[in-house]
């Protein structure tokens, strides 16, 4: 599947900015089911310096300072992304997920793949008593890893009520356990301290995702939105997707930016201005198939080993 993607970020402040500066995450990163054929970003006003590099989790980084008085800044990232269905692992087949944890308590563990490290907790998802509860009724006894993954998607589809309304990007997470209401960004964060308290390595990850009309209806440009969603390391298998917000395992509708420990590792833009007083944000993403008619049912691999009554919740922020 291909798709052309814009995405569009627009700051308008209500007194000048004397200088900005910024870090953008937002090309594509290039994986063995994920292809990025061409990636620009326009900045208006134009920067004074750019400069691009990898930061230290792999993923294209573009910093950029923009000197002078302005009360604007506009980013638009524009790239070509090709996906390729994925091979999903036997639930079954995985290993028990107590093997697993006792895998990452050595210090020799899967030597070579940075992993360890993504059992800590992090600036935005801290250990917290009630994750590993939760997940205690998913992660029973000698279970094989990813029954138990998918159980606990499950169970958070059913259990979360997306609420574009009920967070912001500074909520904690303990406010969304306490209220079980978020956005995607919200799920993501808890789906991955669950694993974390239990031991297991699991990281946050932006990017997007294509969203479908209803029946009958026609796209609208720029409705589709930034997601996030999670990855646990199978011994074996390497990094899996999982997204609890739609409860299905990613394919071929799902566009990887970057991964880190949290949103704070991979946000899309971020930065310090000097002046700009009070400021408004309107972000817009169109995520375009480049073929309308292009069959689709390699994209519902995941969702074939999740419940036939899913209830696909999708990112608006």
């Amino acid at each position: 599947m291909r798709y052309e993607i814009t995405h569009r970020t627009a700051y308008a402040y209500t007194s000048d900015v004397s200088v900005s500066h910024h870090v953008a995450r937002l090309a594509p990163r290039a994986l063995p089911f994920q292809r990025c054929f061409a990636h620009e970003l326009t900045i208006d006003p134009r920067p004074s310096l750019v400069t691009q590099r990898e930061d230290y989790y792999g993923n294209r980084a573009t910093f950029f300072t923009v000197s002078g008085a302005h009360r604007s800044l506009v980013v638009t990232a524009r790239s070509q992304v090709e996906l390729l269905p994925r091979e999903l692992p036997s639930a079954a087949g995985t290993p028990p997920w107590e093997n697993v944890r006792d895998l990452f308590r050595r210090h020799d563990a899967a030597p070579g793949t940075n992993t360890q490290e993504f059992i800590f907790p992090s600036a935005m998802i801290p250990r917290l008593p009630e994750l590993a509860e939760y997940a205690a009724e998913s992660f029973v006894a000698r279970r094989p890893l990813l029954e138990a993954v998918l159980d606990l998607t499950r169970r958070m589809s059913a259990d979360f009520k997306f609420d574009p309304k009920a967070t912001t990007v500074a909520t904690p997470l303990e406010q969304v356990i306490k209220h079980r209401r978020g956005v995607c960004q919200d799920f993501a964060h808890f789906q991955t301290g669950c694993f974390r308290a239990l031991g297991l390595p699991a990281r946050y990850v932006s990017g997007y995702l294509e969203t479908l009309p209803p029946p009958g209806r026609a796209r609208l440009v720029g409705a589709d939105a930034s997601h996030a969603w999670v990855q646990i390391f199978i011994p074996g298998e390497g990094w899996l997707d999982v997204d609890p917000t739609n409860n299905l395992l990613p394919s071929v509708r799902h566009v990887t930016l970057a991964w880190g420990r949290d949103f704070s590792d991979v946000s899309p833009i971020c930065g310090v201005i000097v002046g700009g007083g009070r400021h408004e944000l309107r972000v817009s993403v169109d995520v375009k198939p480049v073929d309308e008619t292009a069959e689709r049912s390699s994209g519902e691999t995941g969702r074939a080993m999740m419940q036939s009554q899913t209830n696909n919740r999708q990112e608006q922020r």
